[in-house]
């Protein structure tokens, strides 16, 4: 079962690094600000960063899975958010390891906003509902105003 699972998230993860390029030419790719770049607390990769400050090891897996032969089976809207995922995930993790607890917050809550935009457009583009679907326009409105607020905040403090 175990060795089902870590090939099975194996998978999902390849399949979201080969699909990142294809994203990567949307109009919305997400960037963090330069400043979330500037001061990294830590020089460990990614994948051991990670994986320490969950208490996870190599053999975790999230219960993601994509780009196998269960791919068929998995709904759009279940592979989109995660692929998306795969680009804010990432900058989530790089923004909260500033060493600046206050540059970490607002790096890393500019990623987590993104991740929460991201789910949104996903709802817009293939939910039904209308009470929800109105919940991911009001979303979408207010944690943009909250990126560009801290953005601008970012801006500011780097001067």
């Amino acid at each position: 079962m175990m060795k089902t699972q870590t090939t099975f998230a194996t998978s999902a993860l390849l399949f979201l690094a080969l699909a990142a390029p294809a994203l990567a030419q949307d109009e919305d790719m997400f960037e963090l600000p330069e400043q979330c770049s500037d001061m990294p607390v830590s020089e460990m990769s990614d994948t051991e960063t990670w994986h320490d400050m969950m208490d996870h090891g190599p053999d975790h897996d999230m219960g993601m899975s994509v780009g196998d032969e269960h791919d068929g089976m998995m709904p759009d809207h279940v592979r989109e958010n995660m692929q998306r995922m795969l680009l804010t995930m990432p900058a989530m993790r790089q923004g909260m390891m500033q060493e600046d607890p206050d540059i970490a917050f607002a790096c890393g809550m500019i990623a987590h906003h993104q991740a929460a935009i991201d789910m949104a457009r996903v709802v817009l583009d293939h939910g039904q509902d209308a009470d929800m679907r109105r919940l991911a326009e009001e979303i979408i409105e207010v944690q943009h105003e909250e990126i560009e607020y801290m953005k601008q905040w970012l801006e500011a403090s780097s001067s």
